[in-house]
């Protein structure tokens, strides 16, 4: 691919879902990003979502409501809830779930850290974020791998009307971020039901829609993760409560740096 994208370079849609890993690595070199159907369900869905809204209300009523870096200055129909995994139990079970885990170990190798565990809450009338990268942190070009990746939980429906994820498929083999230039770029929105899981690799290039709709709200929980040899976003030492540490599995202690090897020690061995 060039070092510019056109419209017509672009992948017509988001790859169809598949709960096959080999087929989701796949969609991802290609697209840049998979769709993983119905991995929350029934009660747990219920839950997440419960939380999230919860937590988010919560936030609103305390004056502690916080807007996102790559929001608009004029848009303030998004809501960022931070450190998800600090306010309700449910949020662990979506930082380490085993398919998460396993596609981190796929992508980007084992060890790795989760940088953040966040979401972000869409409301109606706006929402539509700037078109970037989240490799951002790298020098330019980038390598041809990515450094990072999220994996996004759905906890509503994502729908083109409510504002779902746009993606610029294949954007990430350019290894770079957009620019100023690439703002005009048709992005394709990425369509889920609730309970889906959205693997994108940090350099593909995506925003929040618009959304259009009167009175629907749009919640996704998006974990963020990395090669070990990043700083974590989220300084999980400070933030975390510490009941998720001692009860926390081996791969979610890697995952929050507490296990570590050569990076990171205690008098020259693993904290934990």
């Amino acid at each position: 691919m060039s070092q510019t994208l056109a419209s017509a370079e672009l992948a017509p849609a988001v790859p169809a879902p598949t709960r096959d890993l080999a087929q989701g690595l796949r969609n991802i070199a290609e697209y840049g990003l998979t769709i993983v159907p119905d991995v929350l369900t029934g009660d747990g869905l219920k839950r997440a979502r419960e939380a999230l809204y919860r937590a988010a209300d919560a936030d609103r009523r305390r004056g502690r409501e916080q807007k996102f870096g790559l929001d608009y200055d004029h848009d303030d129909t998004n809501q960022r809830v931070w450190n998800v995994l600090s306010r309700d139990p449910v949020f662990e079970d979506l930082a380490f779930h085993p398919t998460a885990v396993e596609y981190v170990k796929a992508v980007l190798g084992w060890p790795a850290l989760l940088g953040n565990i966040s979401a972000n809450i869409t409301g109606p009338g706006g929402g539509e974020m700037v078109l970037h990268a989240d490799q951002i942190f790298m020098p330019e070009p980038w390598a041809s791998e990515p450094q990072g990746m999220n994996v996004a939980w759905c906890l509503d429906d994502f729908t083109e009307a409510n504002g779902a994820t746009r993606f610029a498929p294949g954007s990430h083999k350019l290894n770079r971020a957009p620019q100023a230039e690439d703002a005009a770029i048709e992005t394709v929105p990425m369509v889920a039901p609730a309970g889906s899981a959205v693997v994108f690799e940090s350099r593909v290039w995506h925003k929040t829609g618009h959304n259009r709709t009167a009175d629907e709200t749009r919640a996704g929980v998006f974990a963020w993760y990395t090669k070990p040899i990043y700083r974590t976003q989220e300084n999980w030492f400070l933030s975390l409560r510490p009941e998720v540490r001692q009860f926390a599995s081996d791969d979610a202690l890697v995952l929050l740096g507490y296990r570590t090897t050569g990076l990171g020690m205690v008098n020259g061995a693993s904290p934990a």
